[in-house]
Order: structure tokens, then sequence, then C-alpha cells
């Protein structure tokens, strides 16, 4: 768990967003520690996904704003984020399916500058447990493969935050509980923060330090999950709401 008495490494505060005359977050605040797992979760419409969208600079919101290592970044698009080690994986893992993975990690590690080496790209395979052939398509790879080679990528470039929609989305039962694994690896002994959108509650009961729920573009309940499932509020929102 994060060092409770350590500054943020990462924030919002009072983010609100617009989209088609609709608004669609409302006064959104939250922080995270290195090393830290931070788990969001409500229904579906909730806000959440339009919530990473803003922290990884997607999205511009209507007001508020986003801290990184003390510095106010609401100024910086997408890839300028990516480039100060703030990294994003996303529900559905798109990969370039005209290229082998080799060819991919070889994109990978010539995006920007400095240009990475094959040990590097052997590096983030190496802790998400990716064992590929270089030359096999990346189409050929299924949903988790595919995961793991986009979360590969991003870990060659050693960030120092993941935002993470979903990961364990599409994934079996045996897979989830590698995920766990993976993430307990890159969060408690790498010390990368991790914010994690997710609907699969055991994930998040494993590895979660914190909770988030949101309802309606509003934060209604944090803490540890074991305290805020059982909130009438949280249970109103989103598991009644799930089972109907």
């Amino acid at each position: 768990m994060g060092d409770k008495g350590s500054a943020p490494i990462f924030a919002c505060k009072g983010l609100s967003l617009d989209l088609g005359g609709r608004e669609v977050l409302t006064d959104i605040s939250c922080e995270l520690r290195t090393g830290e797992v931070l788990g969001i979760i409500g229904p579906n419409g909730a806000g959440k996904t339009s919530l990473l969208e803003i922290l990884s600079g997607r999205y511009v919101p209507k007001s508020g704003s986003v801290h990184f290592q003390g510095r106010r970044i609401n100024e910086l698009s997408l890839f300028q984020r990516a480039r100060i080690g703030i990294g994003r994986t996303y529900q559905t893992p798109v990969v370039p399916e005209e290229l082998t993975i080799g060819e991919t990690f070889k994109a990978a590690r010539q995006a920007y500058k400095p240009y990475l080496t094959r040990f590097d790209a052997e590096y983030g395979a190496s802790l998400v447990n990716f064992i590929y052939d270089e030359d096999k398509r990346t189409s050929q790879l299924k949903t988790f493969e595919r995961r793991k080679l986009l979360l590969a990528c991003l870990l060659m470039r050693r960030p120092k935050i993941l935002l993470m929609d979903e990961p364990a989305a599409g994934l079996i039962n045996s897979e989830i509980d590698e995920i766990d694994r993976i993430l307990r690896v890159l969060s408690k002994e790498m010390n990368i923060a991790v914010l994690i959108v997710e609907h699969r509650i055991e994930l998040l009961d494993s590895i979660a330090d914190r909770v988030m729920v949101m309802d309606a573009g509003e934060v209604i309940a944090q803490g540890e999950l074991s305290e805020v499932v059982n909130s009438p509020a949280v249970r109103a929102a989103y598991f009644e709401h799930v089972a109907g």
C-alpha cells in the first residue's frame, strides 16, 4: 500500500465534464500514491471511463484539475502525458493486426526518443509473463495475450502510473488470477501507482488498497472495499442496479 504520509504522485480535484450537452461528471476528486492500487467501481454509465479519458488527456474537463508529481498537467495532451510516465490501457485490447509481435515491439521501442533496445522489450514482456514468437502475427493472439503485449509495450518505458480500464474483461478465472499476480508485482515490487476501473469485485478485493464508487457521474463512497460495499447508498446505486 502507498505510504499514507507521502504526497500523492497523481491526483484530480473537482473534475466536471459535459458531453453532448449533458453533464457526465460532477466534482470528482481522488488521489493516488506510489505503489498504491485504487479501484473504481460503479454501474454502467456511472462515468468511470470518462474519468479515465480526462486523466489520460483525451478529454478536456469543463472544470477542475489533474496533477502529476505535484505539477498541474491539464494542458498536456494524451501523448505528452504518456511521455512523462502516465500509461493507459483500454477495455478492448486493440493490436496492430497487420504487424508481427516483433514488429509491434519495434514500433513501440521507436515511438519516441530515447529509442529503446530489444532488451527493453524483453524486460516489459518478462514483467507480464508474455512468452512470444516474434514472427507471429498479432491477429493470431487471444484476448489475454493481446493485453499482455500492449501492457509490455507500456512497461518497457517504465511508467510511474497505470490507468487501466477493465483489464479482466473477457478473461477466464485462471487468467484473472494471473492478472492479479501481475498487478501485485507492478504495484508492490515495481512501485507503480495503479488506478483500475473494474467490474470484477473479486479482483479488486484481492489487490485494491482502496476503492472509489461512482454513480451518475458522482463519487458516492470511498474507502476499503469491505466497508463501501455494505453502504446503503452503494447497494442502492450499484449492486441492486446490476441485479435489476
